[in-house]
């Protein structure tokens, strides 16, 4: 019998990563994608080729790593196209930024942090649609979107990443009333503080020594582990979670029961 497909973007290091590990182990082929190229609007550095390798490497022998920026429309086309199957999508590449009030911040900032994040999303289910309805009815597709704790209120001085979360969930949420009856399924998870690089991004906007601080929001009392949100994203991948669709799964180490 031959693997489902999953499509993994943002995979080459933390919430993406923990996620391609999830679906191997849950029996999928990973393809895994990521731009692995700095963006010099950001103040951190993205994911290498290096950590994609590492990442494929431990998916097993069929995992496939490809270099592609999600604001790359065509080129997602393109590579989803050559598949000979798709079957679950998790639009996991994302980025932040933060520092001055909402209107201080930079157009240039505003629009890379909304492409990524927003636009990014757009492009891999425009994408992988036509392949997720390939397949005969019964259909049991699956489409995941990464947003986070903060897609239903605001940040202070990260107003375009807050901003761009909202945006993701009306987009996963209007593509599940899209896909009705098809029996593909459209889902977002809202992580809370995940132990990544962009937390520390995220710290260094507040001035944080160390992102441990942001633990005080979450009712465990600790930060969340990459694959701890990973695991959320694998159940909704499975067919555990086929009366699951147009919701939004929070794991956030309990920060919305506060």
């Amino acid at each position: 019998m031959t693997a489902p497909v999953a499509l993994v973007t943002g995979a080459a290091r933390g919430i993406g990563a923990a996620t391609c590990a999830a679906l191997a182990r849950d029996g999928f082929r990973v393809i895994a994608l990521d731009t692995c190229a700095h963006d010099e609007v950001l103040s951190y550095p993205l994911g290498t080729e290096a950590q994609l390798a590492e990442v494929v490497e431990s998916c097993g022998a069929d995992a496939e790593g490809i270099v592609c920026d999600v604001r790359d429309a065509d080129g997602l086309t393109a590579i989803v196209a050559d598949l000979d199957r798709l079957d679950a999508v998790v639009a996991a590449a994302g980025v932040v930024w933060g520092g001055p009030p909402l209107w201080e911040t930079p157009p240039v900032v505003w629009d890379a942090v909304f492409d990524v994040n927003v636009r990014g999303v757009f492009h891999t289910v425009r994408a992988a649609m036509p392949r997720l309805l390939e397949h005969a009815e019964p259909r049991s597709g699956r489409i995941v979107a990464v947003a986070s704790s903060a897609w239903n209120r605001g940040l202070l001085h990260m107003g375009a990443y807050a901003a761009s979360k909202h945006a993701v969930v009306g987009l996963v949420r209007s593509l599940a009333a899209d896909l009705a009856t098809s029996g593909i399924t459209a889902n977002a998870v809202a992580p809370g503080s995940t132990e990544t690089d962009g937390l520390v991004a995220s710290a260094a906007v507040y001035g944080l020594e160390t992102p441990g601080a942001f633990a005080e929001h979450h009712t465990i009392g600790r930060l969340l582990q990459p694959g701890e949100v990973a695991e959320g994203i694998a159940w909704l991948c499975s067919p555990a979670a086929s009366g699951v669709t147009g919701s939004v799964l929070a794991v956030d180490g309990g920060m919305g029961a506060v």
